[in-house]
């Protein structure tokens, strides 16, 4: 159950087959599927294939889903599969639209001994407006809820005990094969945290995020990751790990590709282990922290400035112990708190 009150973001309940909930997805989001369908070019729906053929060959659900997201939705299928390959996307951008912070602390770090995640996703502004959360009902698969824009997920958690948050990082090694935007699909659906990690490191994967999973019977690990390679980063003795938007180990810094804004990335990664430091974490001191603004227009808690368009669009605190969550839409420092919890 999902309690809100204004400018909280919509749920949207699905059920049924991979097709089902894409046609349902696709009704819910056709506006927001449309305008980015529309905004693709011939030759970018043409380079799609080469990963379209990988997709359909090792996830073939996942295309059966996106199928029927795009036929409800009323656009072309390759279309719809283009639009979730960011891997096309190479060109530099003067102000990348990425800047997703997360914190996580377990014992001894955490108050109550348990797991907390807390998460801010750093999108256009105008993104804002497109966010939906999905609560997937399917046979087979633990119950999950998204908060995403149509059926492009940007966090995920299941009802078997799986948290999934991360952040866009830049490898330089990106290949035709599952897109990584697509690929949170498989891995949400993972019922331990061994799965999810080996679903993360699937050797047909075009690329990778670096990958925040935890878990309610325990666990946490980031996989910070590349299409052909990855290293697995655990919290450290005192129960704390933070990540953003660049390689923070020694193994993944030659696949670094934008070491320009990796530099502006790591001042929200020392701002976040400043926070974590402090010891004895709640879920208090998480939202305080995902809401900070030191640093601006590098912090945390991103709001839009001169020159500049990129904002945090939504964040959410998990509960991964009592697989509780709390999220909202928009800049946590200013946001109305909608809350999901698992039977």
């Amino acid at each position: 159950m999902v309690t809100g009150q204004s400018r909280t973001l919509d749920l949207l309940c699905v059920a049924g087959t991979h097709r089902e909930v894409g046609e349902q997805i696709g009704t819910a989001c056709s506006g927001a599927i449309r305008r980015r369908c529309d905004a693709l070019g011939d030759a970018t729906v043409a380079a799609s294939q080469p990963y379209l053929e990988v997709t359909r060959r090792e996830l073939p659900w996942l295309i059966e889903e996106l199928d029927g997201v795009a036929d409800a939705a009323g656009v072309d299928r390759r279309a719809l599969f283009a639009a979730g390959i960011e891997e096309l996307d190479d060109a530099p951008a003067p102000e990348p639209a990425r800047g997703c912070s997360d914190l996580v602390a377990c014992a001894p770090a955490s108050a109550d001994g348990g797991i907390w995640v807390a998460h801010t996703n750093d999108l256009s502004a105008s993104a804002e407006q497109d966010l939906i959360a999905i609560e997937w009902r399917l046979p087979g698969d633990p119950v999950v809820l998204t908060v995403g824009i149509g059926p492009w997920i940007s966090v995920g958690f299941n009802a078997a005990g799986l948290t999934l948050t991360g952040n866009e990082v830049a490898p330089n090694d990106n290949r035709p094969g599952i897109p990584r935007l697509l690929h949170v699909r498989d891995i949400v659906r993972r019922r331990t945290l061994d799965d999810a990690v080996a679903a993360a490191l699937h050797a047909a994967r075009a690329s990778s995020y670096n990958t925040v999973l935890a878990h309610a019977g325990g666990g946490v690990v980031s996989v910070e990751g590349s299409a052909t390679d990855a290293e697995l980063i655990r919290p450290d003795a005192r129960g704390t790990l933070a990540h953003t938007n660049h390689y923070v180990s020694e193994r993944m810094l030659p696949y670094e590709g934008d070491v320009d804004y990796a530099a502006r990335s790591d001042v929200r990664y020392r701002r976040a282990l400043s926070w974590l430091a402090e010891g004895t974490i709640t879920a208090a001191t998480l939202r305080a922290a995902i809401s900070d603004h030191r640093d601006a227009p590098d912090s945390i808690c991103r709001h839009p400035g001169p020159g500049s368009q990129t904002k945090t669009v939504f964040w959410c605190i998990a509960d991964v112990t009592r697989r509780e969550i709390t999220f909202g839409r928009g800049n946590p420092c200013d946001s109305e708190p909608q809350h999901y919890g698992f039977d």
